[in-house]
């Protein structure tokens, strides 16, 4: 064994113009988040409870998109999902859908550890929480004035395309989307998901991820990161957490095929991750998280920046948001 290993995300797909104040902002949080996790790691908690951890305290910070702060729906409310991933005997839980669940990830454990599935969304999803006896909040709870503003920006663009969250400038005239989405443009991208992956001591791998989903999505829409093997998947050889455009990474099934690569390519981490970022998205734009169960820990992106750390446990530490 090589020791453990976590790194977390706060989304792929980064503004370019990014305030420094707000870049600042966002490194000082996944630094934060990832000393949480070194310092659970260093006192021998599981791989499951350290990603479980982690992306607890994402959700219930609102600069990133999951929990509190979630992108909002064409209708102003916030559905959020979120799925969890043990290595070891490949056990998973997921959910979708969520109005009043504080922190999504815990009800995705609870799925995992409580019941007999593996995906529970809606008003499936509210009713398990509730028997569960799991913390709820009234649904503006999640809502930031940020997003209200994005939305109403949103709506007033219509079909001009809001990438990384600022509109482009268009003089009145009209513009062709630069995103597509299953070959459709769309109008809205906020990927701001954020994830974790950790391997422990005893090599065991973990992965999380957690999100709002788009800005002015559709009610109902559901995106990769609740989706076992698109946007999270661990196993005994690698844990992985995806974030961008969904549609995308779930047709690549990402989040597996870095294992899949792994296995029967015989891939170490790296080259896995930057395999399956090269051949797997298509057109699409993504990044994600790895980590392997000898301690090794790598990411990959193909757009503008992933707000991104990660740390070993022979001292190496890092965060950043560009190339």
């Amino acid at each position: 064994m090589g020791g453990w290993a976590i790194a977390v995300h706060g989304g792929a797909g980064v503004d370019p113009n990014l305030p420094a104040e707000r870049q600042e902002q966002a490194k000082q949080l996944l630094t934060r988040v990832l000393n949480l996790g070194i310092d659970a790691l260093r006192s021998s908690v599981s791989a499951i409870d350290v990603v479980e951890l982690v992306v607890r305290e994402l959700e219930s910070d609102p600069l990133f998109n999951s929990g509190r702060g979630s992108a909002l729906t064409e209708n102003g409310t916030v559905e959020m999902e979120a799925s969890i991933m043990d290595g070891a005997g490949r056990r998973c839980g997921a959910v979708s859908g969520l109005t009043t669940v504080k922190n999504p990830v815990s009800l995705a454990r609870l799925v995992m550890d409580k019941s007999p599935h593996s995906y529970l969304a809606f008003s499936g999803a509210e009713k398990f929480a509730k028997e569960m006896g799991v913390e709820t909040v009234e649904n503006k709870y999640f809502i930031t004035q940020d997003n209200v503003e994005m939305l109403k920006l949103a709506k007033e663009a219509g079909s001009i395309v809001f990438d990384y969250r600022i509109p482009y400038e268009t003089c009145g005239t009209e513009v062709e989307s630069l995103i597509h989405m299953n070959g459709l443009p769309i109008s809205i991208y906020a990927p701001e998901t954020v994830g974790c992956v950790v391997v422990d001591s005893q090599g065991r791998c973990a992965a999380a991820t957690s999100t709002g989903g788009l800005l002015n999505k559709r009610t109902g829409r559901i995106g990769d990161s609740p989706l076992i093997g698109a946007g999270t998947y661990a196993c005994d050889l690698c844990g992985v957490s995806c974030t961008g455009e969904g549609e995308a990474i779930i047709r690549g099934t990402l989040a597996r095929e870095v294992g899949a690569v792994m296995e029967y390519k015989g891939l170490r981490l790296q080259d896995a991750v930057d395999f399956v970022i090269k051949e797997r998205l298509d057109e699409g734009k993504a990044g994600l998280i790895a980590v392997s169960n000898t301690g090794e820990v790598a990411y990959g992106f193909n757009c503008v920046g992933m707000f991104r750390g990660c740390a070993t446990q022979n001292g190496f530490m890092e965060v950043g948001i560009w190339d």
